[in-house]
């Protein structure tokens, strides 16, 4: 396995990071990106480390740039962005280009569910049943983003080779 990232690969990385924060950003704009009922486009491009595993990291800086804005504080700082990262790392493990938006999916609904329930209810008893909804409502937000724009965005970069995939 290949360790040493060629200078593309840097710039290809930091290049989905400021895509990332710009198209989080716009989303804000209409209110999307923070919440419960979080839309962000921008999730659209966790599915660039199936072809380029760098991009991991890329994302996770520029979820970390986005996050600085959330209204639920460090803890979506520190926490959505690890949702991010980790979501990419196993993306980039992906072999099956449908299954690729799927860590993106389980990461956010789960880690970001967990974290905006902690935030209204803490841990009390409602925690387990806000959960579900939050991890639904999350995950499935992230499941349309995912899919309906990060799964053709996905065929399009690998049918033009723009980003080639790097052999493991």
């Amino acid at each position: 396995m290949k360790t040493k990232l060629t200078v593309r690969e840097i710039t290809l990385a930091a290049l989905v990071g400021a895509l990332y924060v710009t198209m989080s950003y716009f989303g804000n704009i209409f209110g999307w990106t923070y919440g419960i009922f979080q839309f962000r486009f921008a999730e659209a491009l966790t599915v660039l480390p199936f072809l380029c595993p760098p991009t991991a990291w890329g994302l996770f800086a520029g979820c970390i740039l986005t996050n600085l804005l959330s209204p639920y504080g460090l803890p979506d700082l520190i926490f959505g962005s690890l949702a991010t990262l980790i979501a990419g790392l196993f993306t980039a493990r992906c072999r099956n280009k449908w299954l690729a938006p799927l860590p993106p999916v389980l990461c956010n609904g789960l880690i970001v569910g967990a974290l905006l329930t902690w935030a209204e209810t803490g841990f009390t008893a409602a925690f387990p049943a806000t959960f579900a909804f939050n991890a639904v409502s999350v995950g499935g937000a992230e499941l349309l983003v995912c899919y309906v724009l990060g799964l053709p965005l996905l065929a399009l970069l690998d049918k033009t080779q723009v980003m080639p995939r790097r052999l493991a």
